[in-house]
């Protein structure tokens, strides 16, 4: 402010910029989070040729009284003090412009260093023992009364203070220190050690991090990096993050040595290729004369036929599926962009179980509406047509059988477990108002032997005859299935309370009404933005349902007409054959 008024006062000339005041804007630039900005310093190192990045956060003093000090080290090309010095300028960049690789613009190392805290250190060096350092402060910065700000040239060093060299020799918080592989022994030399050349970003008494505690960093940086930076490390790119080594996690799960193999021991590990198309993209939507650069669309489908079935925590916290990073955005080999994309897709949980990734060079920035951050994408209206036209077709017979598929295994019984209607019907039979016949004494009493008898005659597949027992014990309504040409469409027994209901799936009335009805039942009830695979049975209430309790309804009223009353048998026995072979006759001509 002091300078402003002596401009004004004295009607000095105006700078197109006032460091001032500018340099305290720029951190408030707006990063997500701690990690996207970590990320633009991790950009630049593999810019420069590095084949190994560290992290690290170092938490200092006493839980309510710690400091956290952010670095970033790489292995990469290092700068001869000319260049850091530009470097160390806003919009200052060997790379300005460049549309080849993954950083550009010119601001990201200063304004990401700035976010965390208001001040950092750049140590570079080209050769052991010339290193180069130049420091940005912001309050420094902001006691300068000229209009501008000279940068000064850059401190020469022959070896790095103990406040840096024991970012490379002593254990962080956390992990635990077992777990953490130190770049630097004891006994080693550091100059030694950290290579020919090779950079360090050093942000010490950070005051703007996402997080409160090391760990929390800790494992969202682990977490978005081993995404974002997939394809670099599946190149040989070694990424720590507090001295413990990132793994490449492939939202596509086409990687085959990407994290989630891990989880997946005598199963397939990963997904299958089924559309690869190049798509040309006009790289102005208004000046078509500058050519189209292609754009690479793949689509992977997750093996759903043996993940499906897998435990609810290997889906959801180890593979990840229901994260919602249906879409993977890479500009260059980097994702920008990982989440739901409902007009490519829908909105449906069938997009769970595949995967859409995007490729896209440089020179199309503008078509994807990439920032200077790189955080996510803007996609233009042509650019999202392209992409819709390519794929539209492919993604409908994608979601359209994955839903076949769900609906097949919603209609399947789940062993050990009563269906929605037989619980439905076992609910309600305590207040129909006659009776069934109680069993007899004999029967009562060797109830268990008999109802495990029962019980194998009824055994589902994957069943064992252990839950069969408890099944059949626990409800009085069982609906099985059977297969016979020759047999009517159902058939009613009545054991040892047990009102048993067998549908024959030969019969036309099983293909024409009960299997569809069924279908058309699942399919609505998944309808919806939920990652859930199925309804709870106690939500079922369907006309597939509606159509069980029918059924089991004619078979409980059956049973009770014809307990001690043989004529009754005879009669409704006759009706039932007669009346299944008019219906099938009917379905059928």
């Amino acid at each position: 402010m002091t300078v402003m008024n002596r401009i004004l006062k004295e009607k000095a000339t105006v700078p197109l910029f006032f460091a001032q005041t500018l340099i305290q804007s720029l951190r408030d630039v707006g990063y997500n989070h701690t990690t996207s900005a970590l990320c633009e310093h991790v950009d630049n190192a593999i810019q420069a040729g590095a084949s190994e990045v560290r992290i690290f956060f170092r938490q200092l003093g006493k839980r309510g009284n710690y400091h956290t000090d952010v670095a970033v080290y790489d292995n990469g090309d290092g700068m001869p003090p000319n260049v850091l010095k530009v470097a160390m300028a806003f919009g200052g960049s060997m790379n300005y412009g460049s549309r080849d690789g993954i950083a550009r613009f010119g601001m990201g190392m200063k304004t990401a260093a700035l976010s965390m805290a208001p001040g950092f250190d750049i140590y570079s060096w080209q050769e052991p023992g010339a290193i180069y350092r130049m420091s940005l402060d912001v309050e420094e910065i902001g006691r300068e009364r000229a209009n501008l700000v000279q940068l000064p040239d850059p401190e020469l060093l022959s070896d790095f203070s103990d406040e840096i060299a024991d970012l490379f020799r002593k254990s962080m918080s956390w992990p635990d220190a077992q777990e953490q592989e130190l770049p630097v022994g004891k006994e080693d030399n550091i100059i030694d050690r950290l290579g020919p050349s090779g950079t360090i970003v050093y942000m010490p008494e950070c005051d703007r991090l996402t997080y409160a505690q090391a760990r929390t960093l800790v494992e969202h940086a682990v977490k978005e990096m081993s995404r974002v930076y997939r394809v670099a490390i599946s190149k040989g790119l070694r990424l720590y993050i507090n001295n413990r080594r990132v793994d490449a996690f492939d939202p596509t799960y086409s990687m085959p040595n990407a994290r989630h193999t891990r989880f997946l021991e005598g199963a397939t590990t990963t997904s299958r290729l089924i559309i690869a198309k190049p798509v040309p993209i006009s790289v102005n939507e208004f000046a078509t004369d500058l050519g189209k650069v292609p754009i690479q669309i793949k689509i992977f489908r997750l093996p759903i036929e043996e993940w499906y079935h897998l435990p609810r925590k290997t889906q959801k916290n180890d593979l990840r599926i229901f994260d919602g990073l249906n879409v993977s955005i890479l500009r260059n080999g980097r994702e920008v962009f990982a989440g739901p994309m409902p007009k490519l897709t829908t909105r449906h949980s069938v997009t769970n179980w595949y995967r859409i990734q995007i490729e896209f060079p440089g020179e199309l920035d503008e078509a994807f509406g990439v920032a200077a951050n790189k955080q996510g994408v803007r996609l233009k209206g042509y650019l999202e047509k392209a992409i819709k036209d390519a794929i539209g077709e492919d993604i409908t017979t994608i979601n359209d059988e994955i839903k076949r598929f769900q609906a097949k295994q919603r209609i399947e019984r789940q062993p050990a477990k009563a269906s929605p209607s037989e619980a439905k019907a076992n609910e309600a039979d305590p207040f129909q108002t006659k009776a069934l016949e109680n069993l007899s004494a004999e029967e009562q009493a060797q109830l268990d032997a008999n109802l495990r008898g029962l019980a194998l005659t009824l055994k589902r597949e994957n069943e064992t005859e252990d839950e069969a027992f408890e099944r059949v014990k626990n409800s009085k309504y069982i609906i099985t299935f059977k297969h016979d040409e020759y047999w009517p469409f159902y058939d009613v027994r009545h054991n040892f309370g047990r009102v048993i209901l067998t549908i024959n799936t030969a019969h036309p009335f099983y293909q024409r009404l009960y299997e569809p009805l069924t279908k058309m039942d699942v399919a609505e009830q998944a309808n919806g933005d939920s990652e859930s695979e199925s309804p709870a049975p106690e939500e079922s209430t369907g006309p597939a349902v509606a159509l069980d309790l029918l059924l089991l309804s004619l078979a409980r009223t059956q049973s009770r007409l014809t307990q001690a009353n043989e004529e009754a048998k005879n009669i409704l026995e006759n009706l039932r054959r007669e009346w299944s072979e008019t219906y099938r006759v009917q379905l059928t001509v």
